[in-house]
């Protein structure tokens, strides 16, 4: 197997191609598993890592970690920090910023996302959903908002976030059904947690057109979420504010971020459609 990267071989083989030193008789789709597994070792809390702590966290071998990482480093997917361990690499940033859900996404919606951030002067997040989470994609930090725990790239459980209520209640039957299975972790009293009600949320969501997620993440925080369509009507993202609780109120949130995300389902009408998950 090789990975391709302009700049010339590393051991002379090809002037094209890097070689991942695994055994031919080792299958594309095993070591292709395995390199991602390495991938997924990284977290918000671990975004640095040996490789023996990469090999522990992902289930690879020792040997086979030092191989896969080294062709991962050659390549630019990860890189080495000034201490010698290794974090994500640039590379990765720019092939993932070829996903059309991502940044084609976000170039339509930033200019609404920046007037809803200066209106509110609250943080303001994007977000789409990937299977059963979903996946911040953008967000801005108002001037005088309240402390969030999510980032761009972040993945969070879709019950007790606006925007994964907004793409909840608008997912496919058999992904509420799964998500409605649980198990569901507590961040503050007021989280969601039981099936009924938050398939009651749900419906609230579908009739009135957004979704708020009360002190659901942190006991300070109210988060007021609309649907982002594109140009078949089909629910694509999520748009909201999070804001202080109680102020400003949701009642005067609610129509800014409607009129925000209807702003947006209208600039992805014109233009290319995003892919949504099945």
């Amino acid at each position: 197997m090789a990975v391709t990267r302009p700049g010339g071989p590393v051991d002379g083989s090809s002037p094209d191609a890097v070689s991942i030193a695994v055994p031919e008789r080792a299958s594309t789709g095993p070591v292709v598993a395995r390199a991602l597994r390495l991938l997924e070792a990284f977290s918000d809390e671990r975004p640095t890592l040996t490789l023996s702590e990469i090999s522990r966290r992902s289930g690879v071998p020792l040997s086979t970690a030092h191989r896969l990482v080294a062709a991962l480093e050659t390549w630019g997917a990860v890189e080495r920090d000034p201490a010698g361990r290794y974090q994500v690499g640039l590379r990765l940033w720019e092939v993932g910023a070829l996903a059309p859900r991502g940044p084609g996404l976000r170039e339509r919606a930033l200019p609404y996302l920046e007037d809803l951030c200066a209106v509110t002067r609250e943080n303001v997040q994007l977000a789409v959903r990937e299977d059963d989470e979903i996946v911040y994609v953008e967000r801005l930090a108002g001037t005088q908002a309240v402390g969030v725990h999510i980032r761009v790239g972040g993945r969070w459980a879709m019950t007790a976030t606006g925007v994964g209520l907004v793409l909840l209640a608008h997912a496919p039957p058999d992904v509420v059904e799964r998500v409605l299975e649980g198990p569901f972790t507590r961040h503050t009293p007021w989280t969601l947690t039981d099936p009924a009600r938050i398939r009651e949320t749900l419906a609230a969501v579908r009739t009135r057109g957004y979704a708020v997620s009360e002190r659901q993440i942190t006991s300070d925080a109210t988060s007021v979420a609309a649907p982002v369509r594109d140009a078949t009507g089909e629910v694509v993202a999520a748009l909201s504010v999070v804001a202080h609780h109680g102020n400003p109120p949701v009642s005067v949130l609610a129509p800014l971020v409607r009129t925000s995300a209807g702003g947006v389902s209208h600039a992805l009408a014109a233009g290319r459609r995003p892919r949504r998950p099945r």
